[in-house]
């Protein structure tokens, strides 16, 4: 717990995470009012629209305002982002005043806000090394991990609550106050989070600078493939959690929601942790290590009974959080200030790439009858990774790039 109290004494960092974890839980409750809301206006049809207008733009809006993020004062960008989502998700409790809503307004809404996410998905994380210490770095990014893990659990859980109180227009109208809470923490910020400068010679604009380091730096390479790997592998988990749950486990749904309240309650306490521990210098070997061992974890899915379905996505869980910490710090640490911005949102946007086909895969090996087979391809996707990574950087210190103070030893007379 010191290591979080420490970092949230810093008031412009405890500003700015206290802001993104109100706006990410109206996130959470918005989407439960917009389908609730899409369903009762348009049924099956108008919530599958509503769904791709929700996700598919986020991938369209990073590849528009990726760049954007390294060439203008982040603090605009944010406060832009709330405002326009804001008075966009307004709009529905506006109109609701005077009549119906319309099925097409809130599709509107729900593609505004896949095309802005990717704003703070991208600026939130590129600031944090301008507002910590290196050495606070970790605990900075394990609140960041559970800031949205806490808002993708009880988020949703919240808006359906709400919706039979004040209504999914009600609910809406509460999101878009997140979206102005968020911009005034913002702007109460004695940082103005200034477009960063360039240390040298200029760097250009655009995505090609991003790319070229991405490709060229072993360690980011590393840490984008093997997560892509282990992203596959949940992917894969989205399909052959309820398939257990329907054809092994005894076919009750509240069986499927235990399933994934523990994945999710276990990624949480793992991102926790991951946040207390102190710094690594060789990080990228204990990153390593960690993810061998969680995707061992998954060997646990062989037996197809619920207390060892549920050690295993347990085991899962609770390792591969303190992985996605290590790496969010040293990614902070390691991306170049004038590149940080595009280059974490082009991280993030291909390592959440893969888990679409993780789960046709999986799709395939069920449908052929070959639960024996998913489970061993998820095995191998997600510890194989780590054992490469730790063997290639068992011996590299990242003890400079985190801030890491060696040990003196006392002097001897």
């Amino acid at each position: 717990m010191k290591a979080y109290l420490a970092v949230l004494r810093i008031a412009d960092y405890r500003k700015l995470w206290i802001g993104s974890l109100i706006s990410l839980l109206g996130d959470g409750t918005s989407w439960t009012a917009l389908a609730w809301l899409a369903l009762g206006a348009g049924g099956t049809g108008a919530l599958a629209v509503i769904g791709v207008c929700y996700t598919l733009p986020v991938m369209i809006g990073g590849a528009v305002v990726g760049p954007m993020l390294d060439r203008f004062s982040r603090r605009t960008l944010l406060v832009t982002d709330n405002v326009v989502r804001g008075l966009t998700v307004a709009a529905v409790p506006v109109v609701a005043i005077v009549g119906d809503v319309p099925v097409g307004l809130l599709y509107v809404v729900a593609a505004v806000y896949g095309l802005f996410k990717i704003i703070p998905l991208g600026v939130v994380p590129a600031v944090v090394p301008d507002l910590v210490p290196k050495d606070q770095l970790q605990p900075a990014a394990a609140l960041e991990t559970v800031g949205y893990g806490v808002a993708g659990l009880i988020g949703p859980a919240i808006g359906g609550l709400l919706i039979p109180v004040i209504g999914g227009e009600g609910v809406l109208a509460v999101d878009a106050v997140t979206y102005g809470l968020f911009a005034v923490m913002v702007l109460a910020m004695s940082s103005r989070l200034p477009a960063p400068v360039a240390e040298g010679e200029p760097i250009s604009g655009g995505w090609r600078p991003a790319i070229r380091l991405l490709t060229r730096d072993r360690v980011l390479v590393a840490i984008v493939a093997s997560f892509m790997l282990f992203n596959f592998v949940f992917g894969m988990l989205t399909v052959t959690n309820p398939w257990l749950v329907k054809f092994e486990l005894g076919d009750h749904p509240q069986l499927l929601g235990l399933l994934l309240g523990v994945l999710s309650g276990a990624e949480l306490i793992g991102s926790f942790a991951g946040g207390a521990l102190k710094p690594a210098p060789r990080v990228m070997l204990r990153m390593g290590v960690l993810q061998t061992l969680a995707g061992l974890g998954l060997a646990f899915l062989f037996v197809r009974s619920l207390p060892t379905v549920l050690l295993g996505l347990l085991v899962v869980g609770v390792l591969s959080g303190p992985v996605t910490v290590s790496s969010m710090a040293l990614r902070m640490a390691r991306i170049p200030a004038q590149l940080r911005g595009r280059t974490m949102t082009l991280m993030r946007t291909v390592m959440n790439a893969s888990p679409p086909l993780g789960a046709a895969v999986a799709g395939v090996f069920l449908a052929a009858g070959n639960y024996p087979g998913a489970i061993w391809v998820m095995v191998l996707a997600a510890s194989l990774p780590g054992v490469v990574v730790a063997l290639t950087f068992r011996s590299t210190s990242f003890a400079d790039e985190l801030g890491i103070t060696p040990k003196t030893e006392p002097a001897t007379a």
